[in-house]
């Protein structure tokens, strides 16, 4: 096997300690010129071994003394699936830290914990004790509050619960900002709600959050202990809720605001929705699965994929895996520019003849 152009020029990866996502100005000029011209020789790509180690640049099979470049589209989309992954293998590592933590309570007992321990985690169990912690945390709160708050459209039972704590913060200027999945902008309430707060709380959407999560001050948070939530664990350790706090503003980021819609697919046919359906789909969750994760129905998740098939031309489950893939819904969005204009042709049409 030939060596690397890394190799060849003595250089290490330490020498340009960087990602694809922030080339150093030498692998900038050389990767540009490479796009610009098609290929660029070993011998000018000797001091940027950084393009070959992260794929940027490759040998050209014709003639090895050349390097060719990956496309930007390329490279693009491998950013933001790695982004992508990066986010879901971040919640995974919340819930294992969540259920490290009660292991560890568990381990001493009731009252064989110290003072210290039965501070940092205590378990709530029941609703009113909930309440009242929760009572007690926004009577303590003074700058601050974030919320996750995951499932579908938001009752109005589920928001009229929480609206006296929300009221008593709006009044001494406390800010709120709270995570939904998009499918939560469907619902009314939650407008109201949102208007009912004006500019002291601020709402953004994904496709899919974590489990609930609400953190006071950024000193106090509360996450569920069971899966009907009639349990939960109010947490005080630094490091923990710091992590929590670091997980929040990383899914912030990459939300949408409720008053801004949400972003075209840039495929015919395709809504957002069924864009993130497929998605999950690709990844070979089951229909319950999907639904939960995105709050909806199984119901309407079925009711979603069949109109998926319809507008991609599937006539089966097997296909409309092809399809998705061909389509390009089998990962994260593209940027705007780099989106297909149109789905791949149904069976029958002229080019699959």
């Amino acid at each position: 096997m030939e060596p690397g152009v890394g190799e060849m020029a003595g250089h290490t990866t330490e020498a340009h300690p960087h990602g694809a996502d922030r080339l150093c100005d030498a692998g900038d000029r050389v990767y540009s010129r490479a796009v610009r011209r098609g290929r660029v020789s070993r011998q000018d790509a000797e001091s940027v071994p950084c393009l070959v180690e992260l794929a940027l640049l490759h040998p050209d099979p014709d003639d090895m003394g050349w390097l060719v470049p990956t496309s930007p589209q390329e490279v693009m989309t491998r950013l933001l699936r790695e982004m992508h992954e990066h986010v879901v293998a971040t919640q995974s590592r919340m819930g294992e830290a969540v259920s490290a933590f009660e292991w560890y309570a568990a381990l001493g007992g009731g009252d064989a914990r110290s003072p210290a321990e039965g501070v940092a985690i205590r378990v709530l169990d029941g609703l009113p004790r909930i309440r009242a912690a929760m009572d007690e945390a926004t009577e303590a709160c003074t700058s601050e509050v974030l919320a996750v708050q995951p499932g579908g459209i938001r009752r109005e039972d589920e928001l009229s619960e929480g609206l006296h704590r929300a009221l008593a913060l709006r009044r001494r200027g406390v800010r709120m900002r709270d995570l939904y999945t998009h499918v939560a902008r469907h619902g009314q309430g939650l407008r109201n709600y949102m208007e009912l707060m004006e500019e002291a709380a601020e709402a953004r959407t994904l496709d899919e959050v974590t489990e609930r999560l609400i953190v006071f001050d950024r000193t106090v948070a509360f996450i569920p202990a069971s899966p009907d939530r009639t349990m939960a664990l109010e947490l005080r350790h630094p490091a923990l809720v710091g992590y929590l706090v670091t997980v929040f503003e990383r899914l912030w980021r990459l939300a949408i605001p409720l008053t801004a819609p949400l972003p075209d697919t840039g495929i015919e046919g395709i809504t957002h929705r069924e864009r993130s359906i497929a998605a999950l789909l690709a990844e070979g969750h089951q229909d319950a699965v999907v639904a939960e994760r995105l709050g909806i129905s199984v119901r309407t998740c079925r009711a979603h994929i069949a109109r998926l098939s319809e507008t991609l031309g599937a006539a089966s489950r097997t296909q409309l895996g092809v399809r998705i893939a061909q389509a390009g819904l089998d990962g994260p969005p593209r940027a705007a520019e780099l989106q297909p204009l149109t789905v791949p042709n149904r069976p029958g049409s002229p080019s699959d003849r």
